[in-house]
């Protein structure tokens, strides 16, 4: 168990509406403001999906680009750009993410039903991206959604070795509908078939948001939090920002005696180089 929590905030997403949700954000504008604040709040890293002018999910290269160059001017923030898009987006251009040479990215160990969508990851695409991780210097951070997808992920690193940086660090993405349950058996289910040596956070989709955030700090673990995941602070309360959910993290980290880890710590401990970018 490390001394200190990393805390990534997901500040937007692909699947919220910016209409029915005000605080969302969604243009670049927004989105490092965001970052400014939940850098203060605790989090070290941000893991970003961009929209377009009318607010919709996009990988458009170039303004990944913008995106990640903008984040590391105003911040010292990890950046790990998601390379699942929206469940529609082709493989080629999710693969093409790398190209904006973030810190970090997604990488989804497998296929999964989500909500009444389906997110594809077939196996080629999972080992073009690795593979492709591994020769562009991206740190991956594993994507788990339920049981089968650690069983990939151990065949990926038998197969292809270990990740740039040499450090395997997953999320376990709980409460989607499909996948995993968001309540501690299924946290301890997950971390027995973990990888040797794995360091884990985990991301409570919804209501379950609160109690996988206790779970993963009572287990050791590490946490996700923003609004690409829930958007209710409450019952009958919707969340004000991306800042109030890390500094409610923060403020557990803190009372469990594993403070929030600071970007510096936070590059050593994902095997990434010192400095920012």
């Amino acid at each position: 168990m490390t001394a200190a929590t990393l805390i990534t905030v997901a500040p937007t997403g692909a699947e919220a509406d910016k209409a029915s949700t005000p605080a969302l954000p969604v243009t670049l504008d927004e989105l490092v403001a965001a970052a400014v604040a939940c850098e203060a709040a605790g989090a070290a890293v941000i893991h970003v999906h961009i929209r377009d002018d009318d607010a919709r999910p996009t990988l458009d290269l170039g303004r990944l680009k913008d995106t990640v160059a903008a984040l590391r001017a105003h911040t010292s923030l990890i950046v790990q750009l998601s390379t699942g898009g929206a469940v529609t987006d082709p493989y080629e251009a999710r693969l093409r993410v790398l190209d904006a040479a973030p810190d970090a990215c997604s990488l989804t160990c497998g296929t999964v039903n989500f909500g009444d969508d389906v997110f594809m990851n077939p196996w080629g695409f999972m080992t073009d991206l690795y593979q492709a991780t591994q020769e562009k210097g991206v740190v991956p951070e594993f994507e788990l959604f339920d049981l089968g997808h650690i069983a990939a992920l151990n065949r990926l690193l038998a197969t292809y070795g270990p990740p740039r940086g040499g450090r395997i660090h997953c999320d376990l993405v709980m409460g989607v509908p499909g996948g995993f349950g968001g309540d501690l058996p299924t946290v301890a289910a997950a971390l027995r078939a973990l990888p040797e040596g794995a360091t884990w956070s985990a991301t409570g989709i919804g209501r379950t948001s609160v109690p996988v955030l206790l779970a993963a700090l009572a287990a050791g673990g590490h946490l996700r939090v923003g609004m690409e995941d829930t958007l209710t602070f409450a019952k009958g309360r919707p969340v004000r920002d991306n800042a109030e959910l890390v500094t409610r993290a923060a403020a557990a980290a803190t009372l469990a005696q594993r403070p929030p880890m600071d970007t510096a710590t936070a590059r050593a401990f994902l095997g990434l180089p010192t400095g920012n970018g």
